[in-house]
């Protein structure tokens, strides 16, 4: 059965069965809020059934959920985290799915910013200029962890490590730069779509750092039908067209 089928099926199960309404506990990467807070409220609108989510740096969510936070689903924007969740035996067998891609751009503050060109020999430390480059944690946050590694390939890093202010996930580091308060940022390509006060000026090359994959799975803690059926809602064709439409690529 395919999992449209089967969301389908869940979805009929859930609103035929006439219980209380039940919550739905997610952990997301902050990366994802408009455009799953936008599948969150179909999902209750249709169902009478609450989701709450938690978004946050993949890293910090992780940590939670290993430590004992309640969670029925875990989405993380970055492999390596989800695989930490899955070694603490917290992973429902045979629920983990890549849902999502993403790119990774740089961002300006403002409209009227004119475009570059990104690869090697790109020089981005003159472009900053006494300004920052907002990006996410670089030894923890995916966002930042990417980004890093797409400087390191481009040979950028070095000029650049000292201009660097770094935000506890890929949202706060967007909102330096749509603030001013930094002239360039890091970020996803779905964080630009969700801000209208920042311009993307440029886009890193896909092969100059791992592939942006957004693992999802139905956690250990997940009881009742409303977080199956939430969990299968994520890959319905409504929720596809919520990515998309905020810039996220669609793998399931």
């Amino acid at each position: 059965m395919t999992r449209r089928l089967a969301f389908a099926s869940v979805l009929a199960a859930t609103l035929a069965t006439p219980a209380l309404a039940e919550e739905v506990v997610v952990f997301a990467a902050a990366s994802l809020k408009d455009a799953l807070d936008a599948v969150a409220a179909d999902f209750q609108a249709e169902t009478g059934n609450t989701v709450t989510i938690s978004y946050a740096g993949s890293n910090a969510l992780a940590k939670q959920i290993i430590e004992g936070a309640p969670a029925d689903i875990f989405i993380s924007a970055a492999v390596n985290w989800m695989d930490e969740v899955e070694k603490a035996g917290l992973v429902v067998p045979d629920t983990r799915e890549d849902l999502l891609g993403n790119t990774l751009v740089l961002v300006a503050h403002g409209k009227d910013v004119a475009p570059v060109e990104i690869g090697e020999g790109f020089d981005l430390k003159a472009l900053l200029g006494d300004g920052k480059l907002s990006m996410a944690m670089v030894d923890s946050v995916p966002a930042g962890q990417y980004g890093k590694e797409t400087l390191e390939k481009l040979g950028l890093w070095s000029a650049v490590e000292g201009s660097v202010a770094q935000s506890e996930n890929v949202r706060a580091a967007l909102a330096l730069v749509s603030t001013g308060e930094a002239p360039y940022g890091i970020v996803y390509a779905s964080d630009a779509v969700a801000d209208e006060n920042v311009t993307v000026v440029g886009t890193f090359p896909n092969d100059s750092h791992k592939a942006i994959v957004y693992p999802a799975a139905l956690l250990t803690g997940a009881a009742d039908a409303a977080d199956k059926a939430f969990f299968e809602a994520l890959s319905s064709d409504a929720a596809d067209a919520k990515f998309t439409a905020q810039g996220f690529a669609i793998l399931n």
